[in-house]
């Protein structure tokens, strides 16, 4: 198994200009005299983000005669890939989330290192340097024993607890800060007749964030990746970890969840949410323009940060990858980078409603709330705290803590839950 390191931005910057320059094709990819390549995106056809990058391609074409091959595939864009990674009908290109690419291509030594799309000129400056620094101070995108990343993020996701600010002026004003004041908040809410979260509890990520940011607001970023790396399982004797458990267990109990949300099937309960029929929304970034076809009149969308995370926030990679027996990696790395330019990044930020990763790239109203924390945090954190180990968080840490969300087991029964669970998966996979 692949095991990713950490490398400084700069060390990353200065080794991929250093590739760079003593090569002129990117090592083990094809070569760009086949004029094309395959891309699978994991974009639907008519989505937002799938029309930029539609005239990403246009342009692409026109500019370098480079045909590119896309197929419009959707979220089970890898979960195709999988079977043609040893093939010679690999797609060249494709892109999603770290959580999601990082098992199928970095741990298992599948992915190319990025080398050209990297030091690749983008508006005048090199490709890898339009990442702001701050979200590759603690990376996890470079292979140990490789000198350039296998990821180059175009976008960026987060969590945030959404409401109406049309309904809910004062949340706006004076969101929760701590624990208890969030626990206060909803007891008013309670007393005045509403329901204050709304929850899908059939999504098993989605249930996941709940610990995910208690745990990494009490014992800080990287803490519960370094508990799911503990062979022995002992890591989960550490108090923090029983702490999160019973802050969740403090929602089950209080009746902070919508009623009917652990026998309901997604989208159900958001789009209760998005009709005004709960007060909050624990969820990514995608939620304005996900719910916005069915929002109610007049909804506007605002966030704030889990209460207990400080000054930290959930900064997520979303971004392209090349398999390492891609034939065309050379025009797939071209067009990665090539994606970076401003008029893109502007797009997906205006036009798709997303977080482009470039700090000077335009951002909707919706994601304002969610950009101010990421520019306003001190350090970052990713879905499942960066755990990417191969199904790790499908087998084992997502169903417990659904099991958690769900009111099927305390606190104390899920940290005995991942103790085992834990010994069992890495006798398994080592």
């Amino acid at each position: 198994m692949a095991k990713i390191r950490k490398v400084s931005a700069l060390a990353l910057i200065g080794a991929v200009a250093l590739t760079a320059a003593g090569c002129s094709s990117a090592s083990g990819g094809g070569s760009s005299d086949s004029g094309e390549f395959t891309y699978w995106s994991m974009w639907k056809e008519g989505e937002a983000q799938q029309k930029v990058v539609a005239q990403a391609i246009a342009d692409f074409e026109k500019e370098t005669g480079i045909e590119v091959n896309v197929q419009w595939q959707g979220r089970d864009n890898l979960k195709k890939t999988v079977p043609t990674l040893n093939t010679n009908k690999v797609p060249d290109l494709v892109d999603g989330s770290f959580a999601k690419t990082a098992p199928v291509l970095a741990e298992t030594g599948q992915a190319k290192p990025l080398t050209e799309a990297y030091a690749a000129d983008v508006d005048g400056e090199k490709a890898g340097e339009l990442i702001p620094e701050a979200y590759l101070e603690d990376d996890v995108l470079t292979v140990e024993g490789e000198d350039a990343p296998w990821m180059l993020p175009y976008s960026l996701s987060s969590d945030a607890i959404w409401f109406n600010k049309a309904a809910h002026p004062e949340l706006a004003k004076n969101p929760p800060q701590s624990w208890d004041d969030f626990l206060a908040t909803m007891d008013e809410m309670k007393a005045a007749g509403e329901t204050p979260i709304a929850i899908d509890g059939d999504v098993a990520g989605y249930n996941a964030y709940w610990y995910t940011s208690a745990m990494v607001g009490l014992a800080g970023p990287g803490s519960l990746r370094e508990m799911a790396a503990d062979k022995t399982g002992k890591a989960w004797d550490d108090p923090e970890a029983l702490e999160a458990a019973q802050m969740i267990e403090e929602l089950v109990k209080g009746d902070y969840f919508i009623d009917g949300y652990n026998a309901s099937k997604w989208p159900a309960q958001q789009q209760v949410w998005a009709d005004d029929k709960a007060v909050m929304l624990f969820n990514g970034t995608w939620i304005p323009t996900e719910t916005g076809p069915y929002a109610a009149d007049g909804f506007e969308y605002s966030s704030f940060p889990f209460p207990t995370l400080g000054d930290t926030a959930r900064a997520d990679f979303v971004g392209f990858a090349v398999p390492a027996r891609a034939k065309n990696a050379e025009n797939a790395e071209k067009f990665a980078a090539f994606f970076l330019n401003k008029k893109y990044q502007d797009a997906l930020g205006s036009e798709a409603k997303i977080i482009p990763i470039r700090a000077d790239a335009a951002v909707s109203e919706e994601m304002s709330t969610v950009k101010e924390a990421l520019d306003e945090a001190d350090s970052y954190y990713m879905q499942n705290d960066g755990i990417s180990f191969p199904g790790y968080t499908e087998k084992l840490l997502w169903p417990a803590l659904s099991d958690l969300v769900l009111g099927k087991t305390d606190a104390k029964t899920f940290v005995e839950t991942m103790k085992t669970g834990q010994v069992d998966y890495w006798e398994q996979n080592s």
